[in-house]
């Protein structure tokens, strides 16, 4: 199959209601677990790959560095690969457009790109963010592949007041709908969790919406009902993984440190 197939393959995994649901890897070892385990696709999370590599998050793992992992993953598995790509490592269109296509080329078929300012303040204003959802289409495009863009929005994340979030659904629909006519495949939510607002930012966008799954409440059913398409696990398995290897260990070593 070849990466367009395969890309087209992902995107058809989008089923609102019927959600793809993607418990993100961090590295080529994870990948193969979780392709073997049954999955439909893998998908990196920034927070999981930077911290096995010993970086934090916000793009502080080198970008050389993360096309590496993404060339082994992609190596290590036949399902798709989407990679979460923060802000593509990059403040303007031209630029956005060469480091997607370095992902692109390393064997992604999909990329989260978010509309947060990474290592600034705030988010992007919507028209810029709509030039950046562009640029990054264009690198699929002259990729020939037919790049699954999950455009992530940040509102909900930045507001910590989840009482607050219902004042947020208008501009968030207003984003997803210019990252649409941009050439966005998808509209990622992080932070809502409010089963009532999901469904109306379902029923607001005609894209599939992507939510954020890392507390046991809500859960995958309750998500799928509100008309969801995609639902991700973030840096949850990657803490469950290090839980479980610190808890070995301590049997071993007797806890001391």
């Amino acid at each position: 199959m070849t990466q367009s197939e395969t890309a087209q393959r992902f995107a058809a995994l989008h089923v609102k209601g019927d959600p793809l649901v993607l418990y993100n890897i961090w590295d080529a070892g994870s990948a193969a677990a979780v392709a073997k385990a049954g999955a439909k696709a893998v998908a990196t999370g920034s927070w999981s790959v930077a911290a096995t590599q010993g970086y934090g998050d916000g793009q502080a793992l080198p970008l050389e560095l993360l096309e590496t992992v993404v060339r082994r993953i992609a190596a290590s598995v036949e399902v798709p690969l989407t990679v979460d790509f923060e802000g593509a490592y990059a403040a303007e269109p031209e630029s956005v457009t060469r480091n997607v296509a370095r992902i692109v080329a390393a064997g992604a078929i999909g990329i989260n790109f978010e509309d947060q300012v990474v290592g600034g303040e705030g988010l992007y204003p919507i028209d810029a963010q709509a030039e950046r959802v562009a640029a990054a289409r264009k690198a699929g495009e002259e990729a020939g592949v037919p790049l699954f863009i999950n455009a992530r929005t940040d509102l909900f994340l930045k507001e910590k007041d989840a009482a607050r979030h219902g004042d947020l659904v208008a501009e968030a629909l207003e984003r997803a709908a210019a990252y649409r006519d941009a050439g966005a495949s998808g509209f990622f939510v992080p932070g809502l969790s409010d089963l009532g607002l999901l469904q109306r930012v379902c029923e607001g966008t005609a894209l599939p919406v992507n939510a954020m799954k890392i507390a046991e409440v809500p859960t995958i059913t309750d998500l799928a009902a509100q008309g969801v398409s995609r639902i991700s696990h973030g840096p949850a398995p990657y803490w469950q993984a290090m839980k479980d290897l610190t808890a070995h260990a301590e049997i071993l070593y007797g806890g001391s440190s």
